[in-house]
């Protein structure tokens, strides 16, 4: 498997090929899907994470305080 996504990989004109794998695409897959706005739920389904805590890890924007529960609540308050 590693030797065929390589392969596409540089058939394609990326310049990292050879650092690609599976778990490569796979951490794509998850982390885009975050970004896109795809809910956590749904996300770990799709990657078959047992524990949602392994799906978080991916999400590059967990820490942003625009995402906390509290300021979301807050904002839907202020109108």
């Amino acid at each position: 498997m590693f030797r065929l996504i390589r392969r596409l990989a540089r058939a394609a004109g990326i310049t990292s090929a050879d650092k690609l794998s599976p778990h490569s695409l796979r951490h794509s897959f998850v982390t885009l899907a975050l970004d896109a706005g795809v809910s956590l739920r749904d996300v770990q389904d799709a990657a078959g994470h047992a524990d949602p805590r392994t799906t978080r890890r991916y999400d590059r924007a967990r820490h942003n305080l625009d995402r906390h529960a509290a300021y979301t609540l807050a904002a839907h308050l202020a109108g």
